[in-house]
């Protein structure tokens, strides 16, 4: 550990001397656009690549995020002292802090802490616990249960994360299930399962993409295609019926049958409010406030796209604002669990008023990590990242016809694993896609465009930098790294099974034929591992 600390500083003396090196600037730029020398290039990439090495590394997340950021604002100013501090801290980090959309997601996640705590001080965690101990036998039910419940919860991605955790969590902890296996669970039914799910956040951002045709049409044809996310789900559930883990998830495990749920030392959660386990509380407790919030937050979500205005349903649900929708269904949700509590004599309202300031600072490392992921994406957009790769993308869209569902599915992978965004790698390779298969090829346009989905998915679903994944870490209250670091076998496993079914997809182009293909071949693969590495005792 103390070799990693030392190449982490080594680093950063690198880069503070290759900034002094520089000619320091100090007088306004007039022009009217400035472009880095770096700008599109391969050097783009270098910035979250290094953040993430550097995390799964040094298991440190703050230091490593702000290395890759430093690195992206020397590369866009030339190796400028003062344009490097203003581009990190003025476009970047104050730059989205400032967006409307990054600010809805904060207050939804700080409402949603706020909530956690409500429910916990009520004793409705602990009620449910008890209930879920009588009714729930085993830790296969209580991992089972998780994954159904982040099924049924496929409105949005951020949403499913803290609910799911925040009602399962007692559950898991009873059956000794591990913090990291239950943040996986969370995360592996979160962007997968919106991902096909056609009335979702997830569906609005792909429809929006697909210009010129009809885009929720080609979203729901797509879903047979989206491999990785089916063979993700199988793979859950497969994992959970064998009772099997692999690698650092299997020591997680082992740890967690002997009582310790984290394994490591780093606790960033412990510190949140502790469930009231004094046997005031009931079932209901818990139940009521996440129904209402489920329902405020869908009502939020229609509300943004129109639906009172006149607009249908599926429509509303595309044109929606995830953040502004999930933001206000959040707050009416809290309102009305505070009047609840306050009924039911369970909290006055100023025990209810003290799980404000806790609730906030059960979110803390969070807000924090996410604050930085943004702003590292900040960086990697200011250098044109995704211009590189989609000038990448379209020089080699010709030739090997049968074999680009897998080429687009890994450069979605690699994209959405270096910038940590699914939505932005849709945004990049769709267009593409449809310009190149529009009105020539329609079977291959929605293979293609689904394999851009998965690929954008699994990259999110593996890295470090993804606000999907950093909210599976606050929803399962599991140290960021360690779940990072026992989810990425898993993803991979799954990753590598989906890039061989698309290559069966390519020639057959039969969706059925392909997934049966996939899904006994990953079963295929899990058995060998498990005849690897050892199943587990209960």
């Amino acid at each position: 550990m103390r070799e990693m600390k030392k190449g982490l500083w080594g680093i950063l003396a690198f880069l503070l001397v290759m900034i002094c090196k520089s000619d320091v600037v100090f007088a306004a730029e007039e022009a009217a656009e400035y472009v880095p020398e770096m700008y599109a290039t391969f050097w783009a990439l270098i910035p979250p690549l290094v953040a993430i090495i550097l995390a799964l590394l040094t298991k440190e997340v703050y230091s490593s995020l702000f290395v890759g950021i430093l690195i992206g604002g020397i590369f866009w100013s030339g190796f400028t002292f003062e344009k490097t501090i203003t581009h990190v801290f003025q476009d970047g980090i104050v730059g989205v802090l400032s967006d409307s959309y990054n600010v809805g997601i904060l207050v939804f996640l700080v409402v949603l802490g706020i909530m956690v705590c409500l429910m916990n001080r009520a004793g409705g965690s602990a009620a449910f616990g008890r209930w879920a101990a009588e009714h729930i036998k085993s830790r296969v039910g209580a991992q089972l249960a998780t994954i159904a419940l982040g099924v049924l919860i496929f409105i949005d991605d951020y949403f499913n994360c803290l609910t799911v955790g925040s009602v399962m969590r007692p559950v898991t902890d009873k059956h000794n299930v591990s913090r990291a296996k239950l943040s996986y669970l969370i995360d592996a039914t979160a962007a997968p399962v919106c991902i096909i799910a056609p009335i979702s956040s997830w569906a609005a951002a792909v429809t929006g993409f697909v210009e010129g045709e009809d885009g929720f049409s080609v979203f729901i044809r797509a879903i047979p295609y989206n491999y990785y996310a089916i063979l993700t789900l199988v793979m859950m559930i497969a994992i959970v019926v064998m009772k099997m883990d692999y690698g650092p998830m299997k020591r997680h495990e082992q740890n967690a049958l002997k009582g310790d749920l984290y394994t490591t030392s780093d606790r960033p959660y412990a510190n949140a409010e502790a469930s009231d386990d004094s046997g005031k509380g009931h079932v209901i407790d818990l139940v009521f406030p996440v129904v209402v919030l489920i329902i405020a937050c869908v009502i939020g979500m229609i509300y943004t796209g129109g639906f009172f205005s006149g607009t249908s349903f599926i429509e509303a649900f595309s044109n929606s604002d995830a953040s502004v929708g999930l933001m206000l269904g959040s707050f009416f949700a809290l309102v009305i669990t505070i009047v609840f509590y306050a009924v039911r004599k369970v909290l006055s309202f100023s025990e209810s008023m003290s799980c404000i300031p806790e609730g906030f600072k059960a979110m803390v490392p969070a807000i924090l990590i996410l604050t930085f992921a943004w702003t590292l994406k900040a960086m990697t957009d200011s250098l044109g990242a995704a211009e590189f790769v989609a000038a990448v993308m379209e020089h080699a869209a010709g030739g090997l016809l049968n074999l680009l569902p897998a080429i687009i599915f890994l450069v979605g992978c690699g994209l959405a694993f270096a910038t940590g965004t699914s939505w932005g790698t849709f945004g990049i390779l769709i267009p593409i896609v449809v310009a190149v298969f529009a009105n020539t090829n329609e079977t291959m346009m929605i293979m293609s465009i689904s394999a851009c989905m998965a690929g954008a998915v699994c990259g999110d679903h593996c890295s470090p930098i993804s606000d999907t994944t950093i909210m599976a870490s606050a929803g399962g209250q599991c140290n960021h790294v360690n779940h990072v670091s026992t989810q990425l076998p898993y993803a991979v496993t799954a990753a590598a099974v989906s890039c061989v079914t698309y290559v069966i997809a390519g020639f057959i182009k039969n969706p059925l034929i392909s997934l049966a293909a996939g899904i006994i071949l990953m079963i295929g693969v899990l058995m060998v591992i498990r005849m690897m590495v050892g199943g587990r005792e209960e």
